[in-house]
Order: C-alpha cells, then structure tokens, then sequence
C-alpha cells in the first residue's frame, strides 16, 4: 500500500465515530425531509390545496421547525449534562466523576495555567481571561447552539402556526405572541422530557449493565460500585 492510501486509511480509521455519524445524520435528515413532504402534501390534498415539490418543502417552515426543534433539545441535554456533571454525581456510574472529584477540580489535575503540559492547548496556560473561557468553552458552544437552535425553532414554528392559521381563515399571530403560545412550548417540552429522560436512564442503567468494548460502559467485570471508570 502506497503512503498515501495509509494515510487516507488512517484518516478515516482515526476519524470514523464522527464521519459515521455525519453521514448517517445526512441520510436521516434525507430521509425525513421525504416522508415529511409526503406527510405535509397529504394535508394540503385534505384541504384541497396544491401539493409542493420537494424543493419547496425543503424551504418550508414545516420543514425548518421539524428539524430545529429537534437540534435544540439535543444541544440543552449536553449543556446541561457537560455543566451539570462538574458537581453531580452517580456512584458506580461512568458517566460520572469520581466521588472525591466533584467540583471544577485544582489546576494541577486539569492540567492548567503553571501544571499545563508542552502539549496543552495554548489557552490552557494562560492565566487570564483566555483559561478562564478555554476552560468552559465546550459547555458554553453547547449553550449558543442550543440558544441558536431554539430561536430558529421559534422563528420557523411562529410561520408555520401562521401559515396554518391562513388555511384556517384565521389572523396570524406576532412571534411574541407565538413564543407564549401552547404550540410553541408543546413543542419545546415534548422533546426536552425525553432528553433528561434518556441522560438519567444512561446515568444509572450504566450502574449494573455492560457493554464490552464501549467507553460509555464500565469494563465487563468491574463492580457495580466503581465509579468513574471507561471501558
């Protein structure tokens, strides 16, 4: 094999949980722009309305608040799991710390400012303003995005209510309006129980079960009180 191919090959070795991932969440997304058309066009035919192409619908705001009210209840459950569990902690749980190691822990166990290795991220050795957003940062982008998403969830969710009031022969509402409406939060809290629900079922079912080889799993022998510890 040439260096190149074992290049190319060790790229998509070293990268292969995040371009997997990626791939399929494109052909999901694909997917659920399809039967979401479908879906929408079989409404439009009960109302006797012009089907649309799937160009169209792509465009749409039933499209656009399918997908976004999705996305930001994923990006709060790991905002609220990244900062929740610097100080929460389960027993015998490898998603959680150690027992003796709740909190932000000392520079020396994260490796920071003067306890800072050759290498460390840049940021990490700083001992100003830079450490102090470095050391949130993965937390604080979960939070924007999640902020993000909720917004284009709101945006797209006010036209697409409004555009379902018009085929009502009902007035539209402002987006103010929207945002304390049942349809905006229904919306909103449907997806957000499912997603604590999934982070504690993972937190404590990962107490007693096992999944060998996965770093989401304690080792397959490991006690059902260890803590802390991967797989």
């Amino acid at each position: 094999m040439t260096a190149g191919g074992s290049r190319e090959r060790g790229f998509w070795r070293s990268n292969s949980l995040t371009l997997s991932f990626g791939a399929a969440f494109l052909i999901v997304l694909g997917a659920q722009a399809v039967s979401g058309r479908a879906e929408f066009n079989e409404q439009l035919a009960v109302q006797g309305l012009q089907q649309i192409g799937l160009g169209d619908y792509l465009m749409s705001s039933d499209f656009a608040v399918d997908v976004t009210e999705n996305w930001q209840s994923e990006f709060l459950q790991f905002f609220l799991y990244i900062f929740g569990t610097v100080y929460l902690l389960q027993r015998g749980s490898p998603e959680s710390k150690e027992l003796r190691k709740a909190g932000t822990e000392s520079e020396r166990d994260q490796r920071m400012g003067d306890h800072a290795r050759p290498d460390s991220p840049r940021w990490a050795a700083t001992k100003d303003w830079r450490q102090a957003v470095y050391s949130r940062s993965l937390g604080l982008v979960m939070a924007v995005f999640f902020l993000l998403s909720w917004l284009a969830q709101s945006v797209s969710g006010a036209a697409a209510f409004n555009e379902l009031r018009l085929r009502q022969l009902q007035a539209p509402v402002s987006w103010a309006s929207y945002l304390a409406s049942a349809d905006f939060w229904n919306r909103s809290l449907q997806n957000w129980q499912s997603e604590l629900l999934a982070v504690a079922s993972m937190a404590i079912l990962s107490v007693y079960l096992r999944q060998r080889g996965s770093p989401e799993s304690k080792p397959v022998g490991a006690s059902h009180g260890a803590t802390g510890v991967e797989g």
